[in-house]
């Protein structure tokens, strides 16, 4: 493995061997849902709680990849999950069932690009033969931590965001399969001093811009390298802003960019205002939807980026402004 810069490029190029993606009524009523492995419609999984569910989509995505690979919990030599709970507590509960070595991450909306990140970093260097990687979110159990419970029916500001109840996960493998990563850059905390914990969108896209602006030139790559820029989760508020951020340097990624908060739901039809958000939302997005869609033929290159706030209730409520990252994941299909 070479560090270029904070870019990681592997030697080995890890597969990713299998995914899953689960989600919930509201996923699979969006333009996406045919693509997802499963669509529950009960958001308590039959439950007693929002948390114990999130914990169970997490659950669920995780079995699904494993059966895929046609692999037991036995053949994982680590887990690598997170979500949005404090302490990472959906991702713990969910892993608990598979008795393997595990990491919690936390890189909020992130977590899914961090994961495969990390997952990717400990398979090029021999530390063992497959990895779980996975994340997950709930809207109902993040509307009651960051914001305010249902019950309360607060109105949603415009640049407003939706939390994906879903999860995706994918088994990283030393072995040979048609997807790899070839190379990844570390992204770092940038804060432009935004303070509205509804305008998700506006506070990542800057770590978004800072991010790719690297990875190009680490890589020395043009932007037409990639058949897809993904990012998630900005939304339409976050991605029409990146695209200012680029015009601005006379960059033009607009014909190679689509972000998951976009794609998963119909912002007309579903009122989802600026879009998806959550860990989750690019977990399955990713792992429904565009994995599958390369294995199509469809995409060639991809360069997944995901962006997550790091912020928290207590801080914002004491006028602390909103720091982000975004972590760049380059998967190509050979």
């Amino acid at each position: 493995m070479k560090n270029i810069n904070s870019t990681l490029i592997f030697e080995n190029k890890p597969s990713i061997a299998s995914f899953g993606a689960v989600v919930g009524k509201k996923e699979g009523e969006g333009p996406l849902g045919k693509y997802f492995d499963l669509c529950e419609n009960d958001a308590y999984l039959g439950k007693k709680s929002w948390e114990q569910a999130e914990s169970g989509f997490l659950g669920e995505s995780m079995d699904i990849a494993l059966k895929k690979a046609s692999l037991s919990k036995d053949n994982i030599d680590f887990v690598l999950s997170g979500d949005l709970m404090n302490q990472c507590t959906s991702s713990g509960y969910a892993a608990r069932g598979l008795e393997r070595p595990f990491f919690g991450l936390y890189g909020a909306c992130s977590t899914m690009a961090e994961s495969l990140l990390l997952g990717s970093v400990l398979l090029d260097g021999g530390g063992g033969d497959y990895i779980l990687c996975a994340t997950g979110s709930h809207f109902c159990s993040a509307e009651k931590q960051f914001r305010t419970p249902l019950e309360y029916g607060g109105q949603r500001t415009p640049t407003s965001q939706w939390t994906v109840t879903g999860s995706g996960a994918a088994v990283l493998s030393r072995k040979e399969c048609p997807i790899k990563i070839d190379c990844a850059t570390v992204g770092r905390v940038v804060d432009w001093g935004i303070k509205d914990a509804n305008n998700m969108g506006g506070a990542m896209a800057p770590a978004f811009v800072d991010t790719l602006n690297r990875h190009f030139k680490a890589t020395n790559r043009p932007l037409d390298y990639y058949d897809l820029i993904l990012s998630g989760d900005l939304g339409h508020t976050g991605k029409s802003i990146a695209n200012e951020l680029f015009h601005k340097q006379k960059m033009d990624i607009s014909r190679y960019f689509e972000d998951c908060g976009v794609l998963i739901f119909d912002k007309e039809t579903q009122d989802t205002h600026s879009g998806g958000s959550g860990c989750g939302c690019s977990a399955s997005v990713l792992c429904g939807y565009i994995l599958p869609e390369m294995l199509k033929g469809k995409y060639r290159r991809i360069l997944f980026a995901a962006t997550g706030a790091l912020m928290s209730p207590t801080l914002t409520m004491q006028s602390e402004t909103i720091p982000s990252i975004s972590h760049a994941i380059s998967i190509t299909i050979e």
